[in-house]
């Protein structure tokens, strides 16, 4: 996957899935994850990335069968189209018939911890997005505690990206992602947006999805999930201007707005 130059990528984010945080429900059948993947891409998105399963915090795994015939539907309809594809799992099993269908990266929570997964990456040539997660769904927001928490993930991310590349995963074809709100607080989450320059230091592109997340919500007066672009907008382009190389968002054609207006600023 080639990054666009002098600005990030835009990912879109499709949640095939009955129990995300925010659009829960609203894509679970394939026509309309379909047509919504479309409306992005004409909205401004560079990559469209298919989950069949929550991440969300508190969410329980579902059966990879299950995962697999929510999404590929729509990233066969998708790919063959030409549209780049990410599918968002942890599970080679849900992968695999999906780079077979045309998706070309694998942007893993677990950062390829399944029995299998890298060996995948390797085999396909895909490109994988590693991220950091303190735990698991189901109990990463249960006390996260950091000495210092972009020291701690900017390690475990050199640690997991030289761990790939030791398997065979070619070096320009890792991404990572420091993994805000999984398993982090506020705090830890506003630390690594002001820190992120430091994880680009590592000399992989570095993902940033903040969109519609738990800690801008409460930094905005408990606001909900449905009530949170400004304050994602603004994370974006904090984390823009600190180095971030792909956005991942739910709102497109006002993250591709403040995307190309903030490379404008930057390219003065």
């Amino acid at each position: 996957m080639v990054l666009p130059a002098g600005r990030p990528a835009l990912m879109g984010v499709l949640n095939v899935t009955p129990d995300s945080f925010s659009d829960g429900g609203l894509y679970l059948n394939p026509a309309n994850a379909y047509d919504a993947a479309l409306r992005m891409v004409d909205e401004g998105a560079d990559i469209i990335d298919v989950g069949g399963e929550s991440t969300r915090p508190g969410a329980d795994s579902v059966d990879w069968q299950i995962e697999l015939a929510r999404v590929r539907p729509v990233v066969d309809k998708l790919a063959k189209l030409g549209v780049p594809v990410s599918i968002d799992t942890s599970k080679p099993e849900v992968a695999e018939p999906c780079l077979e269908s045309g998706a070309q990266i694998i942007n893993d929570v677990t950062a390829l911890r399944s029995p299998g997964m890298v060996e995948l990456a390797v085999s396909s040539g895909c490109t994988v997005c590693l991220m950091h997660m303190s735990g698991d769904p189901r109990t990463m927001q249960e006390s996260p505690c950091y000495g210092c928490v972009v020291s701690e993930v900017k390690a475990y991310l050199a640690e997991k990206s030289n761990w790939a590349m030791a398997q065979g995963v070619r070096p320009g074809r890792i991404w990572v992602d420091p993994g805000i709100g999984f398993g982090k607080t506020v705090r830890h989450n506003l630390e690594l947006l002001a820190g992120l320059s430091g994880l680009c230091e590592l000399s992989h592109p570095v993902l940033i999805g903040v969109s519609r997340k738990s800690f801008i919500g409460k930094i905005l007066h408990d606001s909900p999930a449905h009530d949170r672009l400004e304050g994602t907008l603004a994370a974006q382009v904090v984390a823009q201007v600190n180095g971030a190389s792909v956005i991942r968002a739910h709102d497109v054609k006002s993250s591709r707005r403040a995307i190309e207006l903030t490379a404008s600023v930057l390219g003065l």
